[in-house]
């Protein structure tokens, strides 16, 4: 628990310094000014998450990527100081007694919750052998063929190996999904001003989404998994657009355009977290449609050069591990090289996962239409409270249908900006849902969609008390379920030093006279033995070393 508090500091002065560095050249460049300390954060992170995949191009992320960061953090402090320090006494100040309260305990729950817990499967499986990759080699040609899912290239990983100070600890932390929770939880802290104000901004009830999804994976946040940080990544976006939409009413013309076009940026990032979540840039149409209007090319170009500057890296990445721009869809081959994962195989892992998320099991099914296995999975994949959700996922599908078509007939222009940002929901909840719907995948969007639906129609009825009484009776009943976790759980040794990986009984094989690992059981390796796969694949070594990389057996 102590590592993890010290590791967070680590990582709220890097994020913060590079953070407020962008939001000073926003307000320079662009005339706009990034308010919350949150926010700021949240740009270091995506700074910092691209900085480490770029270093990883050229060389492992450790000691040397650390030393960098900390001199490009020190020069912003040291020639920004003066407006960082008139800031953090303007938050200090503007923080509400709760507020200064609330947040400490926060950072306490999450380190505790952060320092032990559920080790996801696919953390031992390939997830912590992944950001091992990064942490010694940096990137390297053709690692998909000794694992396929070393392809499925998450830039959570690359943050995770770069705060993950095995260099200087002699043990790889891996605290990221606390911290990214951590941060969702203070921008949720805003709901306090509800109790004040007796009304519920639409924002709200994506902050009560966000606050469900929390108390669901907090005894999950010590795996180091893309699917927290992608689900949190999400909710900070729709939240944050949310709130925008309400104060566009009193912001200046030129301001209006800039935060929304920054959130895209940072939809740009969730896609380079999970692939999966592309379908986030939907928001995109809303600052696409201002800036050609406005025949604004120069901002155009700025904000897709900002946007490739995000994904370039992770695209770059995918390429040199897979040898395929985009990793699992084999129809992009633009590149003929040496350490080319085959088609085949690629198609087999995609199957897999579709099917597993359907509750099949069997990749032959993998077409099976949707009205075929839909029903198995609702009945026995899902719990009582789950299925709730989707089947108001599902009601809410239709009540958006006709809520966009009496928009439409009535042409209130004002409900256009609600109907996108429920569009972009209900498409990635429906593309998460005919894909691989397991849960963990997908939370963000049935949550979204339930809440912001019902956000929408309890604002036209005046019936907001409704969602008070069902949030004080869920909340309590969580708070009752956090405490007996910490009760069951406040006797593992975990106060000093975050809960390692898990430990796998291995057998060693050699190939070009390095050696490596397989499970004697099972699929999972773990950390400690590297380098280590589920199998013995087919592959040969590119040179001397793992450094230059491996190729498939022709």
């Amino acid at each position: 628990m102590l590592s993890v508090g010290l590791n967070w500091i680590y990582m709220i002065l890097t994020t913060f310094c590079a953070g407020y560095g962008i939001a000073y050249l926003a307000e320079k460049k662009l005339h706009y000014r990034i308010q919350g300390m949150d926010s700021i954060l949240m740009a270091g992170l995506v700074a910092v998450t691209v900085y480490a995949e770029i270093f990883s191009l050229f060389y492992k992320v450790g000691a040397a990527a650390n030393g960098i960061l900390l001199a490009v953090c020190g020069a912003v402090f040291l020639l920004l100081r003066r407006q960082i320090c008139q800031r953090l006494g303007d938050w200090r100040r503007e923080a509400s007694a709760v507020k200064k309260v609330l947040l400490p305990v926060l950072f306490l729950l999450w380190a505790y919750f952060s320092s032990r817990g559920y080790m996801a499967y696919d953390s031992d499986l390939y997830h912590a052998q992944s950001i091992r990759w990064i942490e010694e080699y940096g990137v390297v040609p053709g690692l998909g063929n000794l694992h396929e899912r070393f392809a499925y290239n998450s830039a959570a990983f690359a943050v995770n190996a770069l705060y993950s100070m095995k260099w200087l600890l002699g043990r790889s932390l891996h605290t990221a999904s606390g911290f990214f929770a951590l941060l969702l939880s203070g921008t949720a802290l805003d709901l306090g001003r509800t109790w004040r104000e007796k009304k519920l901004r639409l924002a709200d009830y994506a902050m009560i989404g966000a606050v469900y999804y929390l108390v669901t994976i907090w005894d999950e946040v010590t795996a180091p998994s893309s699917d927290y940080l992608i689900m949190c990544t999400l909710f900070f976006i729709v939240i944050k657009w949310l709130l925008c939409l309400e104060r566009d009413g009193s912001a200046a013309a030129g301001e209006k355009l800039v935060p929304y076009a920054l959130l895209c940026v940072a939809g740009v990032y969730a896609l380079t977290l999970k692939l999966t979540a592309g379908l986030i840039l939907l928001l995109v149409i809303k600052p696409a449609v201002w800036l050609i209007r406005g025949k604004r090319w120069r901002e155009i170009l700025l904000y897709l050069g900002l946007g490739l500057l995000v994904c370039l890296p992770w695209m770059a990445r995918t390429v040199v591990i897979s040898g395929w721009l985009l990793y699992p869809f084999p129809a992009l081959d633009l590149f003929p090289v040496d350490w080319k994962m085959p088609a085949g195989p690629i198609a087999v892992d995609a199957a897999q996962i579709k099917t597993w998320g359907r509750a099949l099991y069997n990749v032959s099914l993998v077409d099976m239409p949707i009205q075929e296995w839909f029903p198995g999975w609702f009945s026995t994949t899902l719990s009582g409270m789950e299925k709730l959700l989707i089947l108001g996922d599902a009601a809410c599908i239709l009540l958006f249908v006709g809520y966009a078509v009496f928009s439409l007939i009535k042409k209130r222009k004002e409900n256009l900006d609600i109907l996108l940002v429920l569009a972009t929901v209900i498409s990635s909840y429906a593309f998460w849902q005919y894909s691989a719907p397991i849960l963990r995948y997908g939370y963000a969007y049935v949550l979204l969609v339930d809440l912001l639906m019902a956000g929408v129609i309890l604002q036209k009825l005046r019936r907001q008390w409704l969602l008070y009484a069902l949030v004080c009776l869920y909340g309590g009943y969580k708070l009752v379920m956090m405490g007996d976790y910490i009760r069951g759980n406040y006797l593992i040794d975990a106060y000093i030093w975050q809960q390692d990986y898990g430990s796998y009984e291995l057998v060693s094989y050699e190939l070009g006279g390095i050696t490596f690992y397989r499970p004697a059981m099972g699929d999972r390796a773990g950390y400690d033995c590297f380098p280590a796969a589920p199998t013995q694949p087919e592959i040969e070594l590119r040179g001397e070393g793992l450094g230059l990389g491996v190729s498939p057996v022709q």
